[in-house]
C-alpha cells in the first residue's frame, strides 16, 4: 500500500464541517478533539451529524497512518443502501404493505442465503446466520415515497423508494471482540494483526452490503414488484487513502458519487451528490441527521402509556412505524434526532453535497417482535 508508519506524536488538524449555529454535543467534540492526538493521526473531519460514540465521535472521519479497529466499531461494514421501487404509489396500500413486511423479520431462505454469499465469494469466509435481517438499535427498511426531486438520479416526483440501514449484524462485533489488545494502540498495517484484521474487515463489508440488498430485495418481493439500485454507501469502515489509512465512522463514502442522508421518522430524507473536491473532509460526509439525544435520555422524555407509545407508531406524514419493541421504538423516536435540514444546509455551505431528492417516510419497519 506504501504506508508510513511514522509514529507521530503531535495533534492533527482538526477541521469542522458545520456552522456555530448547529446543535453539536460538547462530547463529541470532546472526543474529536481526544482523537486528534492519537499517536499516528494525520487529520480529522467532523460532520454535521457529529454526536458522542463509544470509542470516538459518530460523524467523522480520521486519516492515520496505521489502523484503528476502535474508529470503525463493532458494526463494520454498516451503512446505507437506497432502491427505487418499481410501484406505483397509487397502488400502495399502506396496511397492507406495513403487513407485508413484517416477512423480513424471518431473513433470507437458508438455502438462498449460501447461494447468494457464493455468488459474492464468501463462501466459508463468512456465515449466513442473520443475512436477510435488520437487526436493533437504528436499523430500520423504510418505504418512502420523493416529494421534490430534480431528476437527475433517475427518480421522479411520487416514486416509491427503500432506504435499507443495517450492517454486518454480529460479524463485525465478533471480529472486534475477538482481536488482540493492541488494538488500543493502532495496528501497524504491515503487521501480521493488522493484515488479519484487514481481511476480516473486507468480508464484514461485503457480507454488509450483500445484507442490505437482500433486505430491499425480500421487501420488494413482499410487495409485488422489483427493485432498482440507485447507491450504496458504508459508513463504519477503514480503508487506504493517500498513502495512509482512512477511517470512516458514521461518515459516509463521498468518493462514490451518491449518498442517502438519512432523516427519522418524523423527518425527511435526502439522496445527495457529492463533488468530493474538498480534501480536509476526506472523501466524507455525513450520513444521517446523527442523534441529539442518547438513547438512555429518551426514556425520561416519553411517557410509557399506552397513548404515548401508540403515538409513536404514526407518523406527521400519515405514515407507520412497525416497532413492537417498546424500548427501541422510544429509543428510535422522532425527537432523538437532529434535523436533517440543518445538517444538509451546513453540508450545502461547506460544498460537500448537492440535494437531488426529497423523500418521506410512508413505513418504517424495525421489528414486529422476533429481533432485537
Amino acid at each position: 500500500m506504501g504506508t508510513s508508519f511514522s509514529g507521530r506524536t503531535g495533534r492533527a488538524p482538526v477541521r469542522h464541517f458545520y456552522t456555530r449555529d448547529s446543535w453539536i454535543d460538547g462530547r463529541a467534540e470532546d472526543q474529536l478533539a481526544q482523537v486528534a492526538g492519537w499517536s499516528g493521526m494525520q487529520s480529522v473531519a467532523g460532520f454535521p451529524d457529529l454526536h458522542p460514540g463509544k470509542f470516538g465521535p459518530v460523524g467523522a472521519a480520521f486519516l492515520a497512518d496505521r489502523i484503528y479497529p476502535q474508529l470503525v466499531g463493532t458494526d463494520i461494514g454498516c451503512g446505507m443502501g437506497l432502491w427505487r421501487l418499481d410501484l406505483p404509489r397509487r397502488k400502495l396500500k399502506l396496511d397492507k404493505a406495513a403487513k407485508r413486511l413484517e416477512v423480513l423479520e424471518r431473513g433470507t431462505d437458508p438455502a438462498q442465503a449460501a447461494d447468494a454469499l457464493a455468488a459474492v465469494g464468501l463462501t466459508g469466509q463468512i456465515g449466513e446466520a442473520g443475512l436477510g435481517t435488520i437487526g436493533g438499535g437504528n436499523h430500520f427498511c423504510e418505504l418512502q415515497t420523493v416529494e421534490e426531486t430534480d431528476g437527475t438520479a433517475g427518480l421522479r416526483k411520487g416514486d416509491l423508494c427503500l432506504l435499507v440501514h443495517s450492517g454486518s449484524r454480529g460479524y463485525g462485533a465478533q471480529i472486534f471482540d475477538g482481536l488482540e489488545d493492541s488494538w488500543k494502540a493502532g495496528f501497524d498495517p504491515q503487521s501480521a494483526a493488522g493484515n488479519a484484521y484487514l481481511a476480516l474487515h473486507a468480508r464484514a463489508v461485503a457480507w454488509a452490503r450483500l445484507n442490505r440488498r437482500l433486505i430491499a430485495e425480500t421487501a420488494a418481493d413482499a410487495l409485488g414488484t422489483t427493485v432498482t439500485p440507485l447507491c450504496d454507501s458504508v459508513h463504519n469502515s477503514v480503508a487506504a487513502h493517500q498513502g495512509h489509512w482512512l477511517h470512516r465512522k458514521g461518515a459516509a463514502e463521498a468518493d462514490r458519487g451518491l449518498v442517502p442522508l438519512a432523516g427519522s421518522r418524523e423527518a425527511p430524507s435526502f439522496l445527495l451528490a457529492l463533488p468530493d473536491t474538498v480534501p480536509e473532509s476526506l472523501s466524507s460526509v455525513s450520513h444521517g441527521a446523527g442523534r441529539r439525544y442518547d438513547r438512555a435520555s429518551m426514556h425520561g422524555r416519553i411517557r410509557k402509556v399506552r397513548s404515548e407509545l401508540e403515538a409513536l407508531t404514526r407518523t406527521r406524514f400519515g405514515g407507520r412505524v412497525i416497532c413492537h419493541d417498546r424500548d427501541l421504538l422510544i429509543e428510535e423516536a422522532g425527537p432523538a434526532y437532529k434535523a436533517p435540514e440543518a445538517v444538509l444546509a451546513d453540508l450545502t455551505a461547506f460544498g460537500l453535497a448537492t440535494p437531488l431528492a426529497r423523500m418521506v417516510p410512508l413505513i418504517t419497519y424495525k421489528t414486529s417482535g422476533g429481533q432485537r
